[in-house]
């Protein structure tokens, strides 16, 4: 490490929480960015009643203290779709998703100045290797929007490494030997995998192209656990898949829309309500409807989000959770189990372990041949999703990092390299 701190920053943009990363001699790589934490959680939320704007745990707070107003999370999973460019209404008022975006990212920078007490001009961004899949027009735009928010909040240079590269260079920082690594950075909105080889001795190259064996990835994430667990033991206490009175099932798009982050906010338009009503005048299931309509009415949707999220947390530690419903019906509960949960997502994770599988193939590496599976990221703690990526990697010793931190540290290591 050099003796002087570096001139940039290392920046984690993530669909479920950011780090910004300085090195510096003598002090966590890390810098706080909320209280005493480095993890910034990535949510904006909008107060309308005191035309404020918060962030993080504090934007999460506003929201379930039931201030009037708009909270937005997993704001990263618009980058590279028709989204990015529209906008949510609060109190009469458009807001766009971009500048949404924007205060957040400037938030990041403004935090990072007052910790480290300087100013940041350059700074590496970590992106997944794939923003947007099997669309390489909307990856690029995805990239150049991030870009151009970047430079609108003030950084002068603005360059990218793979976030699964960030979080190698991290590892490779206490290694004593050579290893065959293979990163699984799976995180709240996308899966992604790099095969390197690291040591002691590349980490001292310039120009470690021959060491990167391959790179894969997928818009497959934390979020969309949340969103096939929500769908399947959730949101049939709401009507999903219930019937219509001539026997079809109730039309499926605002139960969607609920268990995706992103749209939630879209299940309260007038448009949705109207559809809505349209609905419930038609539909057999009308005990699971009058849930759906407090819940709308009272727009829960990001607290219901909240509950399955958590519950999540709690399947991938324990083998049964019980949700507290009561915002939708006086002492509902509900009780999910690991293997309701593994069930709900079977197709998740076989879809991350093809991937892993494709990789090495076309890498043309031997399963035996890797040394090390190194996990980060905090969807990577879903134990089902852990096992089937293992599986495919049977003599390898699994390697847990820093699971929000490590890819924010690696960028940081990038920058110093980067712009001194």
């Amino acid at each position: 490490m050099s003796a002087h701190p570096a001139r940039a920053c290392g920046i984690d943009f993530g669909t479920s929480n950011s780090t910004v990363g300085w090195l510096r001699p003598g002090a966590a790589t890390l810098l706080a960015l909320e209280g005493d934490k480095a993890t910034l959680p990535s949510a904006v939320f909008f107060n309308a009643d005191e035309e404020t704007t918060h962030f993080g745990r504090d934007a999460l707070a506003e929201y379930l203290e039931g201030y009037e107003g708009r909270l937005m999370r997993a704001l990263k999973s618009l980058l590279g779709s028709s989204l990015m460019d529209g906008s949510t209404e609060v109190g009469g008022r458009a807001l766009r998703f971009r500048d949404l975006l924007a205060s957040f990212i400037g938030q990041l920078k403004t935090r990072a100045e007052s910790q480290a007490g300087r100013p940041f001009e350059q700074a590496v961004f970590g992106r997944p290797v794939h923003f947007v899949d099997d669309n390489e027009v909307a990856d690029r735009r995805a990239q150049d929007t991030l870009e151009a928010i970047a430079r609108q909040v003030g950084f002068s240079e603005v360059s990218f490494q793979f976030e699964p590269i960030g979080a190698a260079l991290h590892y490779e920082a206490g290694l004593d030997r050579e290893e065959l690594v293979l990163i699984a950075d799976i995180g709240g909105g996308t899966a992604d995998f790099s095969l390197v080889r690291l040591s002691p001795e590349r980490a001292g190259r310039t120009d470690r192209r021959d060491d990167l064996l391959g790179n894969a990835g997928l818009h497959v994430g934390g979020t969309d656990f949340d969103r096939a667990m929500s769908l399947e033991c959730v949101m049939p206490l709401l009507g999903y898949r219930g019937l219509m009175k001539n026997g079809v099932e109730i039309p499926s798009n605002l139960f969607f829309q609920l268990a995706t982050w992103h749209t939630i906010n879209f299940a309260y338009t007038r448009q949705a309500f109207a559809d809505f009503q349209h609905i419930y005048r038609d539909a057999a299931a009308r005990r699971e409807l009058d849930r759906l309509a407090r819940l709308i009415g009272q727009r829960e949707g990001h607290w219901l989000a909240l509950q399955v999220e958590q519950a999540k947390i709690d399947l991938s530690s324990g083998v049964t959770t019980l949700l507290q419903l009561d915002r939708l019906e006086a002492g509902l509960t509900h009780g999910i189990s690991r293997e309701d949960f593994s069930a709900a997502t079977r197709n998740l994770v076989e879809r991350v372990a093809a991937t892993v599988g494709s990789l090495l193939d076309q890498a043309g590496v031997a399963r035996e041949k890797v040394d090390t599976l190194y996990f980060t990221g905090g969807a990577s703690g879903v134990p089902q999703l852990r096992a089937r990526i293992a599986a495919e990697l049977p003599q390898a010793h699994c390697v847990e990092g820093d699971l929000f931190g490590s890819i924010g540290a690696g960028l940081a290591m990038e920058a110093a390299r980067r712009y001194g």
